[in-house]
């Protein structure tokens, strides 16, 4: 039944990931700069139901490594590479939405290689490197010698409490604490959107002229309207003899439909459009990160204190619950995409 479950674990990890990477390759509509990090991080949770699933699933049944050392480097290699990549991917979505949701207009006027997705998807891949693989490939050589077990497969700073400490704090807390900066900034921008929008509500078309101000003040004055319509808004305001008499012996003069009702309508529609996606992709990006967290959390905490004890106080089987729920976060990821969109 174990066996069952970490294949049937490895087959949705690898399937789920495999679509939104073909969506991703199949529907032109979906790509978009936000989409790269999504596909960045779907592609390093695939390798992970491909390559490190696979190949742990016969070590943790039998208890022993039967691939030798040099393909155990290259799994512990890929494995905390993939990992962490996948990490560092969920800061630079929320990074991104962060920008997109409370810097707007500049986040859409943005060019050069700053913006450019690809830069920053290449970056995360080499930062998840920097972190543990340096040390996977040549600790033993630094040291002079081996912790490792015959038979065994594991890192040899899997004991050492000072770096298991210091990485942590770069691959775990610190991004966890970067989402959620980031998170409650989008969540604060919302909600302040959504008040303003409450008592500067767009008006009927009534008085489409008052209207119109009301919905430039939604954009906290990022928008800046033609000159020609300021001055059709002033000169609507403007008092007129004929046009009071007018109004006066007809009301359906005030109901009707001019340019700026009809700007002022497509306006309100549009910023409300807006604030409703933003909501929804926020508390999209929300759940991710929540999942990411209850993943990532125990096995974070269960190595820190394995570190501290030399492996004494930590039960070989919870070591392997929290490993494997780390594991899930990438399984879960795939699911997860579609709410954001």
């Amino acid at each position: 039944l174990l066996a069952f479950l970490m294949v049937l674990l490895a087959l949705v990890t690898i399937l789920g990931n495999m679509l939104v990477i073909l969506a991703f390759i199949t529907d032109r509509n979906l790509r978009h700069r936000s989409n790269y990090y999504f596909l960045n991080l779907a592609i390093s949770d695939f390798a992970v139901g491909v390559f490190c699933m696979p190949l742990y699933i016969p070590y943790s049944l039998t208890g022993r490594w039967h691939l030798g050392r040099s393909v155990c480097k290259l799994w512990l290699t890929m494995d905390y590479l993939l990992c962490t990549a996948s990490v560092f991917n969920i800061v630079l979505i929320s990074y991104d939405r962060f920008l997109s949701v409370t810097k707007a207009v500049s986040y859409r006027a943005q060019q050069g290689i700053t913006s450019n997705p690809v830069i920053k998807m290449v970056a995360v891949w080499v930062l998840a490197f920097l972190l543990y693989c340096p040390a996977i490939l040549f600790w033993e050589q630094v040291a002079g010698y081996s912790v490792v077990e015959v038979g065994q497969c594991y890192a040899e700073f899997f004991d050492n409490w000072y770096f298991l400490l210091c990485a942590s704090t770069l691959e775990f807390f610190v991004p966890l604490l970067s989402v959620t900066y980031f998170n409650v900034h989008i969540f604060h921008n919302i909600q302040r959107r959504q008040q303003h929008s409450s008592t500067q509500d767009c008006e009927s078309p009534r008085r489409g002229s008052l209207s119109w101000r009301f919905c430039l003040s939604l954009r906290h004055g990022v928008f800046s309207p033609p000159l020609e319509a300021e001055d059709s808004v002033s000169s609507s305001t403007r008092p007129k003899k004929e046009s009071l008499v007018t109004e006066s012996s007809s009301p359906s003069r005030g109901n009707s439909v001019t340019p700026e009702n009809d700007f002022s309508i497509s306006f309100c529609a549009t910023t409300r459009s807006k604030l409703q996606q933003d909501k929804k992709r926020a508390k999209s990006l929300a759940i991710i990160v929540c999942v990411f967290a209850i993943c990532w959390a125990p096995y974070t905490l269960l190595m820190i204190i394995r570190g501290a004890c030399q492996g004494k106080c930590i039960h070989n089987s919870l070591y392997e619950i929290t490993f494997w729920l780390l594991w899930l976060n990438s399984s879960l990821n795939p699911f997860l995409y579609p709410l954001c969109h």
